[in-house]
């Protein structure tokens, strides 16, 4: 069993930033892809961005484009989410997920694709 670890979360006003962290409990098996997702109040979980960890490709939900960058530490079986120009409807818990199997040509980017989820860190940005 892979436990996930998010970290990072907090308040910010909007504009600041913030970095998520999720850290694997073993190099995620053979793991194809992690991805970050996250869920406000009263809506479906939406996908942020995701990472494929055979050649470090990436994917982005239009609206994070341009201000939120994922990455991946191989050594550290951990992936980043650095959000930056914050804005009040990214106030939500974010989630990180480990993909097992993938498409070759972009990372997973539905709930379904993914098998293990970690618990969740908040995130709330003050406008």
């Amino acid at each position: 069993q892979v436990q996930l670890v998010e970290s990072g979360g907090g308040l910010e006003q909007a504009g600041g930033s913030l970095r998520l962290s999720c850290a694997a409990s073993r190099r995620t098996f053979s793991s194809y892809a992690t991805g970050w997702f996250r869920q406000a109040p009263g809506k479906e979980r939406e996908f942020v961005a995701a990472v494929r960890w055979i050649d470090g490709s990436t994917s982005y939900e239009d609206s994070v484009k341009g201000r939120f960058t994922i990455s991946r530490d191989n050594a550290k079986n951990t992936v980043y989410l650095q959000m930056n120009s914050l804005k009040s409807e990214d106030t939500a818990v974010y989630y990180c997920a480990a993909a097992v199997r993938g498409s070759p040509w972009s990372p997973p980017s539905k709930v379904s694709e993914y098998d293990y989820w970690g618990q969740g860190t908040q995130v709330t940005v003050s406008s």
